[in-house]
């Protein structure tokens, strides 16, 4: 079925609430195994956004690496936010989360009056008035531009560190499950980009022993992320 194409309603509607600047944000990496996690913030404007412009995961590789520089161009500002593996072992996602938001939203050059958050949690809280929108990076147009620059430029940065890395073709995979990862650590275990409180070391036997075990644990944040 056809996806509408995003619009700025939400944005308009917090607009009409006294809001003057309005970032949406998104992120990329949370269920990856190496890596960090990125979050993009890209203020928009009210423009009419870029033909094709939608949720980067509905687009191919090369549409998004040619929309990417496209969108960088049109926004009215973007910053970029990392958490890093170290960072997502010691505080888990969704502090870690919080962090890569609060970093690329600092990096803004004018601070947003309110927030569009992708999804149906708000792991940024204030001092931002945060607004969240279940499959928003493929409703509201700040948040779908937010999207596609988060996905392009992490996995740019991870195919640079697939370059140090070969057997494990972070150039294809960005860090997430896939055989020729799974392959890489079961023969060579785990680098210094991959997340050591993640469930996936339990099904490693030769290095089990190199999980980090996080306390407190929230139930919801260390899945298995399956072979």
């Amino acid at each position: 079925m056809p996806v509408d194409p995003p619009s700025h309603s939400v944005e308009r509607s917090l607009r009409r609430a006294g809001a003057r600047l309005v970032a949406g944000v998104d992120e990329v990496g949370r269920g990856a195994w190496a890596g960090p996690v990125t979050v993009c913030a890209a203020i928009t404007g009210m423009r009419k956004p870029p033909a094709g412009l939608t949720d980067s995961k509905l687009l191919t590789q090369r549409r998004r690496e040619e929309l990417e520089p496209v969108l960088a161009g049109w926004v009215h500002a973007y910053a970029l936010g990392h958490a890093s593996p170290r960072e997502c072992d010691e505080l888990g996602m969704t502090a870690a989360l919080r962090l890569a938001a609060i970093r690329a939203l600092e990096a803004l050059p004018e601070q947003p009056d309110a927030v569009i958050l992708d999804g149906k949690h708000d792991y940024l809280g204030g001092p931002w008035r945060v607004r969240t929108v279940i499959k928003g990076d493929q409703s509201c147009v700040a948040v779908a531009a937010a999207s596609v620059i988060a996905k392009v430029r992490r996995d740019a940065m991870m195919a640079d560190l697939g370059a140090q890395y070969p057997d494990f073709a972070f150039a294809d995979n960005a860090g997430y499950p896939s055989p020729v990862h799974r392959a890489a650590l079961e023969r060579l275990g785990p680098t210094e980009q991959h997340r050591l409180s993640w469930a996936y070391l339990e099904e490693l036997p030769e290095w089990r022993h190199l999980r980090v075990h996080r306390e407190p644990v929230d139930a919801g944040e260390q899945l298995s992320l399956g072979f």
